[in-house]
């Protein structure tokens, strides 16, 4: 198993304050908080990255959606109301 390391970071008072109030609220250690925090960034983080590159990789392959298909998929999400166009 992996070993842990220690980090330093320094927080503003008020963030300081909520983590401790999280920390207590959940009987957890400030610091299992803050790490379980990081670990939720870094993969939500890395998710949007991943999804941004496929994006990208789809529009340089020219893979765009028609616009019968935008049309559906505003009118799904908006209900049926009609949407305006732009320009």
């Amino acid at each position: 198993m992996a070993e842990n390391r220690v980090m330093t970071l320094r927080l503003e008072p008020e963030v300081r304050k909520r983590l401790d109030g999280l920390a207590k609220a959940q009987r957890r250690s400030r610091s299992f908080i803050a790490a379980e925090a990081i670990r939720q960034y870094i993969a939500v983080n890395e998710w949007q990255i991943e999804e941004i590159r496929k994006g990208m990789a789809e529009a340089d392959r020219g893979e765009f959606a028609s616009d019968e298909q935008v049309r559906h998929t505003m009118n799904k999400w908006s209900g049926g109301k009609r949407t305006r166009r732009a320009g």
